[in-house]
């Protein structure tokens, strides 16, 4: 019963950390512009309905480095491998590998998650992937 009380304590948690932003609640025009007119265009809502449930892979990336093989085999416990990324630097949000947002670290109950600070804009993206 113990578990339960903490596992319902820690999700009230995150919903009041997540409560704080103003998020809307459905896909915002600025992201997704074709959806902006969904009842004058004949169901493009329902057609958005559709792909809503499939999972896609988030990664929250801190930093790269390059280590030579003879090297990755000398790390142990303990061990601290430098990575490229800068302290305080905004982190790379990625979905399936395409860069989205950035964001920082924040801690809610011991448990960390990820504020997201900049959004990164279609236009942008596609120009990423002509690169």
């Amino acid at each position: 019963m113990p578990e339960d009380t903490t596992q319902t304590i820690d999700e009230n948690d995150w919903a009041a950390a997540m409560a704080e932003q103003a998020t809307p609640a459905a896909p915002s025009p600025e992201i997704f512009p074709e959806l902006s007119g969904t009842a004058a265009s004949g169901g493009l809502a329902k057609d958005i309905d559709f792909i809503l449930d499939i999972p896609v892979l988030l990664t929250v990336e801190l930093g790269r480095t390059k280590i030579a093989i003879k090297n990755l085999l000398q790390l142990a416990q303990g061990s601290v491998v430098e990575l490229d990324g800068l302290a305080g630097e905004p982190m790379d949000v990625l979905v399936n590998g395409c860069l989205i947002a950035q964001g920082e670290v924040v801690v809610v109950n011991d448990k960390f998650g990820v504020r997201l600070t900049d959004i990164i804009t279609p236009a942008e993206r596609i120009r990423k992937l002509n690169k």
